[in-house]
């Protein structure tokens, strides 16, 4: 599984942008595909994640701001960030979990940057 993150930039606090990441691959084996971000000095943290069956999850930070969403005929995954803040300013990376048999495998994708400016 290959993951190709982008759409990342340079955009004011309020507004909005949209990442996408495609997978390629054995794609039809992934059983949740999702966003990371990391901050400058900080942990990597789970912002969203959206799951086979379609039920998503999201950190607490961005509810109700962000919405993870896909396209399965385009195997790509979007991230719709609105109302963004300077402290949404990380690198995002995307994330796939895929279950073998008695595994889990994690791919990540490069990293795009998002900057909130004031």
């Amino acid at each position: 599984v290959q993951l190709q993150a982008s759409g990342g930039g340079l955009v004011q606090a309020g507004g909005s942008l949209r990442l996408s990441c495609t997978t390629s691959g054995n794609s039809n084996s992934i059983s949740t595909i999702g966003w990371y971000r990391q901050a400058p000095g900080k942990q990597r943290e789970l912002v969203a994640n959206i799951f086979r069956g379609g039920s998503t999850t999201y950190a607490d930070s961005v509810k109700g701001r962000f919405t993870i969403s896909r396209d399965n005929a385009k195997n790509t995954v979007y991230l719709l960030m609105n109302s963004l803040k300077l402290e949404d300013t990380a690198i995002y990376y995307c994330h796939a979990i895929r279950i073998g048999v008695g595994m889990r495998y994690d791919y990540w994708g490069q990293g795009t940057l998002v900057t909130v400016s004031s």
